[in-house]
């Protein structure tokens, strides 16, 4: 790894203080705009329910359902809300229930080993970048398992072994209500809403389908984003990439600012909407040549197929 390790290497004291401030009102914001506009696309699409509607439907919910990981990420680094029970708190039950798990210790201690060994032999997100490049056909095949479903299903079906795990049928059933019992519950309600307004179907279009499809997609995409095809795997400044980001591909692939990913490993719980001015800053310091940097996700894509036949 490079010998620039800490913060401090990059971020003067008083950068880092600025940086690393945890704003509670604009924590909430994020979560309230993420829940608003999934509701705000659920009325739309009610209202005006069409092939065209309900496609864009599953797009922006599909981008959303990452939206609510990439704030659940933020708690991870308890960059949501500066008192560590709320942060928690929020993460569970706002973020991570409705759509996908449970607490978010599990994924604390999984992702923590992510930034101790980026793109080293022991880091555990390796699987998602090693592979890269890729053939053309190969990165389709792997489009079309996302955007059909297939690589939903299955993770879906990884979940609930893993959940409904034990020794006996009494056991896994209490562990896997233990575990997405809340979630199912949640789940029915959202149901339930949609069944009262008279477009039951809704549900199933609108939350599971995008689920299935567009955010397996989507994060597929931000991980190819994030480390596929770096420069160095040992420099910090070229072994994480940030990658511009126009409005489109905020609203329908790059949420709350996932896309400055290299900032984030520079300083881990700097939160998500101060990592454009940490960006400011290292620019202004003139690391910007330095930097892993890409104009824009079909520029990655690109990358990610260019050295394979």
């Amino acid at each position: 790894m490079s010998e620039l390790q800490r913060p401090s290497d990059f971020f003067s004291a008083a950068e880092i203080a600025q940086l690393r401030k945890v704003s509670d009102w604009r924590g909430a914001a994020s979560i309230a705009h993420c829940w608003m506009v999934i509701l705000a696309t659920w009325v739309v699409v009610g209202l005006w329910t069409n092939p065209v509607t309900i496609v864009l439907g599953i797009m922006i919910i599909g981008t959303r359902q990452l939206g609510l990981f990439v704030l659940t990420h933020d708690a991870a680094h308890l960059s949501l809300f500066s008192n560590r029970k709320l942060n928690d708190w929020a993460a569970q039950w706002l973020l991570n229930r409705p759509h996908t798990d449970s607490s978010i210790d599990a994924y604390r201690k999984y992702h923590v080993q992510h930034h101790v060994n980026t793109q080293q032999e022991n880091d555990p997100d390796l699987p998602l970048s090693a592979p890269f490049p890729v053939s053309k056909r190969s990165l389709l095949r792997k489009v079309w398992r996302d955007i059909s479903g297939q690589t939903g299903v299955k993770q879906y079906a990884r979940l609930f072994s893993s959940a409904f795990a034990g020794d006996t049928w009494t056991a896994r059933l209490a562990n896997g209500w233990a575990r997405l019992g809340p979630n199912i519950m949640i789940n029915l309600g959202f149901l339930a809403g949609f069944t009262v307004a008279g477009v039951w179907y809704l549900y199933f279009l609108l939350w599971l389908v995008p689920s299935l499809t567009w955010y397996r997609l989507v994060v597929r995409i931000r991980n190819i984003g994030e480390h596929a095809v770096v420069p160095d795997n040992n420099d910090r400044l070229r072994n994480t990439r940030t990658t511009k980001a126009n409005w489109l591909e905020r609203a329908f692939i790059a949420p709350y600012h996932v896309h400055y990913h290299l900032e984030h490993h520079l300083l881990v719980n700097c939160p998500h909407y101060r990592l454009p001015l940490a960006h400011r800053f290292l620019l202004d310091k003139g690391l910007g040549e330095k930097m892993e940097i890409q104009p824009g996700y079909p520029s990655v894509l690109r990358m990610a197929t260019g050295s394979a036949n």
